[in-house]
């Protein structure tokens, strides 16, 4: 038994998404306040605690509609001929969850309470758990008699002042009501969802099925027993006591959710009583330790009698104990949980160096470790607490109660943020071990019988490389459509981005994996042609384009003749993509040589060949207006090639045109003075020294074109760092303009959220 995708719908900011799950680790990965957070609560209210649900949890954009409710409501009492209150008012606004499931052959008495048909063959079950009002009548009644009492309590006060009363008075609106009144008239309720008509999600928006008007809630949970959750959530606070070691009695999938205790000393007492306790449920290999407990117990009472005699005689001179009453016995009970009820229950020891005999072990408290240190050791803890739970080791293992004894066939584990307090090594290695921890267990390992699936969320590219490409779930941020309503968030399954053939996701993978860059974490991306990009551009962008400093970009060197390879992942991703290559003119017979008009050159860069402008002739290149450099993925995001392109200069006393080759040549054709002047070795030595002794641009041209074909053009990069201030530099005009472009869809996109989404649905 698995869980092979849940749809959320009308939850935050998601919408109708689909979240497909791996057999065994999912990432859930995206920009800031894309949704990934959404998503990792959505699945703790509706499987840990439905009692965290709040009115932010109901999509933004459906407020409105809730408030309607609450007018159409309003008329009920004086219009007779309106329709009742009912809970179809509220399908469309509800908060849902389908979870389905892929249910083997031996596995259906799990789920047969819960089968669509008795036609069911086995395969995919589904169930969805939806926020719905208990009670709609209950509902309607208790909202209009407070809207009424508002009202009348308003009119009194009118007429008593004799002016009219501008308080408002609460309720407002349905909306200000649910604020206070939520958790009593809303619950979650499951219904059984029919296998037949699962559609597949359109444009990334999931296509949940409508509830016939004959569906009826199933009793209880239909998950419990089939499935054992634990959570790791992001605010862990460690250093701070926790009021709880195990808050998970209250989760609705397998009564096993899991808030995690804070410090690691809470953790351990909780395992220890839930697991290894001798005095709960003894087993042989315990009577020795309860035997020494109790030898230890009489002595110690011994001692006390004898210590405490004197005392008690005292008290015996002012008439008690009388000739009837009890007398007074002190007496002990040790138990050894009570030994780790300390501050000092868990502590670090130091190493250090050989000394004399008898020297002391040099301690350190459990607060005075590093907070990356203490965040992985306490979760890696919890998650070997989940998993020994879950296979009910030690003690819990005796509790033969019905509900305890049979294992769930299916263990969730969701983790979010695990990187907070982590340095890049430690999250790398946290998640290649992670679920091998969950399945360290005699009767898991690689048993398929019973499963383990891990969903994490996390904003970390270290994270991000160390996990399966295919097991990635993007979530990608849509601005606001109609007025109105909220931008929401689509999830991209990046197993199917690159479709059928392997080439070009074997590339991807690879190059993504070496790159180790943060392409799922960014606004927008630049993708560069060489190093001398790569080290320059960012200076450009700090001291020309500060709203462009201010936002997450993601900076890739990847060369013009592969940058297209990335077109179906950054197209899916939805990222604005700035792509700065190079003309790379070629003769009619394919040699490379520089640009020159009216000679019938080509492009031997694939990029600007085949994805955008889609336009071979370097004569047209040229002379290309800015709109046809954009190839749109949809209405929401867009790629701009940036190359080189004329640029008028004057040598002596004509201006002339320059038509440069690469980047190098661009910056010092766009910034003479500077260079003629320049000390340097190596290119910039070659190009001062062609400033300064040639007089036409032509000349000049072929002197940087063949100083290039031999010049370390990562070393040219590093001097201009070494030599010049890059704030001195003007910006090729080329590369100006792809940097304008890319600003300028930010600040678009930028716009659209915070007019329609001020507060923001978290991320």
């Amino acid at each position: 038994m698995q869980i092979q995708f849940v749809e959320v719908s009308n939850f935050r900011k998601l919408q109708s998404v689909r979240a497909e799950l791996a057999e065994e680790t999912t990432l859930f990965v995206g920009a800031n306040n894309s949704g990934k957070t959404s998503a990792m609560l959505a699945l703790r209210h509706f499987l840990v605690d439905g009692g965290r649900f709040s009115t932010h949890d109901f999509t933004l954009s459906h407020w409105q509609a809730i408030n309607q409710i609450g007018k159409r409501w309003e008329t009920i009492a004086t219009d007779k001929e309106a329709p009742a209150a009912s809970v179809d008012d509220w399908t469309d606004v509800l908060p849902t969850l389908d979870v389905w499931l892929h249910i083997e052959n031996d596995e259906v008495h799990y789920v047969r309470a819960v089968l669509p048909t008795i036609r069911w063959e086995p395969g995919r079950i589904g169930i969805r758990l939806r926020f719905e009002p208990k009670d709609v009548e209950e509902l309607y009644i208790q909202f209009t008699t407070m809207l009424a009492a508002a009202t009348d309590t308003k009119a009194v006060a009118a007429a008593a002042t004799g002016k009219e009363v501008t308080v408002n008075l609460w309720p407002l609106n349905m909306i200000e009501y649910l604020d206070r009144e939520l958790r009593k008239h809303f619950t979650i309720k499951a219904y059984v969802l029919d296998p037949t008509k699962v559609e597949a999600p359109q444009g990334g928006v999931a296509q949940p099925q409508t509830l016939p008007a004959t569906s009826v809630a199933v009793d209880g949970n239909p998950l419990s027993g089939l499935i054992r959750i634990h959570e790791i959530n992001a605010q862990r606070g460690f250093g701070q006591a926790s009021d709880s070691a195990d808050a998970g009695a209250g989760a609705r999938a397998g009564s096993a959710g899991h808030r995690e205790s804070r410090r690691l000393s809470d953790q351990l007492r909780t395992y220890y009583a839930q697991h290894l306790d001798p005095f709960d449920k003894p087993n042989p290999a315990d009577i020795q330790a309860l035997a020494a407990i109790e030898s230890a117990q009489r002595e110690f009472d011994a001692r006390l009698e004898e210590c405490f005699e004197l005392a008690l005689n005292e008290v015996s001179t002012l008439g008690y104990p009388g000739v009837t009453d009890p007398r007074l016995k002190i007496t002990t009970r040790l138990r050894p949980a009570d030994g780790m009820n300390h501050e000092s229950a868990v502590q670090y020891e130091v190493d250090m160096t050989p000394g004399e005999a008898g020297q002391i072990a040099l301690r350190l408290p459990e607060d005075s470790n590093g907070l990356g240190y203490q965040n992985l050791v306490s979760m890696i803890f919890q998650l070997m607490s989940f998993r020994d739970a879950w296979m009910r080791v030690g003690k819990a293992g005796k509790d033969r109660t019905a509900a305890n004894f049979e294992l769930e066939p299916l263990h969730l584990v969701l983790i979010e943020e695990p990187e907070a307090h982590l340095h890049a090594q430690v999250q790398q290695v946290f998640i290649r071990k992670a679920y091998s921890i969950l399945r360290a267990h005699v009767n898991l390992g690689d048993d398929k019988k019973l499963r383990t699936q891990l969903v994490v969320s996390t904003h970390s590219s270290h994270v991000a490389h160390e996990t399966d490409f295919a097991n990635l779930r993007y979530f990608r941020r849509l601005p606001a459509g109609a007025p109105g309503t909220v931008p929401i968030s689509t999830v991209v399954n990046l197993s199917e981005v690159f479709g059928p053939g392997m080439a070009t996701a074997n590339f991807a993978r690879r190059y993504l994996r070496a790159a180790h860059c943060d392409l799922f974490f960014a606004d927008a991306a630049i993708l560069v042609e060489g190093p001398a990009e790569r080290m320059l551009v960012p200076h450009f962008i700090r001291n020309y384009y500060p709203e462009l400093n201010q936002s997450y970009l993601t900076l890739l060197e990847i060369g013009g003749a592969h940058a297209h390879r990335l077109r179906p992942l950054v197209q899916h991703l939805g990222l604005p993509t700035l792509v700065i290559t190079d003309l790379d003119s070629q003769t009619a017979a394919g040699a490379k040589t520089r640009p020159k008009r009216d000679e019938a050159q080509t492009t031997n860069n694939t990029t600007l060949r085949q994805w955008a402008p889609e336009v071979p002739d370097v004569d047209r290149l040229l002379d290309l207006v800015p709109a046809r450099k954009i190839r749109a993925f949809d209405g929401h995001s867009a790629v701009r090639v940036a190359y080189q392109t004329p640029i008028n200069i004057t040598l002596t006393d004509t201006e002339e045109e320059a038509l440069p080759y690469t980047f190098e040549d661009a910056l010092v054709f766009s910034n003479i003075d500077i260079f003629k002047a320049m000390n340097g070795t190596g290119l910039v030595k070659k190009f001062r020294d062609a400033l300064n002794e040639k007089t036409t641009v032509d000349d000049l041209a072929e002197s940087f074109f063949k100083s290039l074909d031999t010049g370390k053009k990562a070393e040219f990069a590093l001097d201009i760092l070494a030599l010049e201030d890059p704030e001195k530099f003007t910006v090729p005009l080329y590369i100006g303009e792809g940097l304008e472009w890319l600003q300028s869809q930010l600040q678009r996109r930028k716009l659209d959220i915070v007019r329609a989404d001020p507060d923001a649905e978290g991320g």
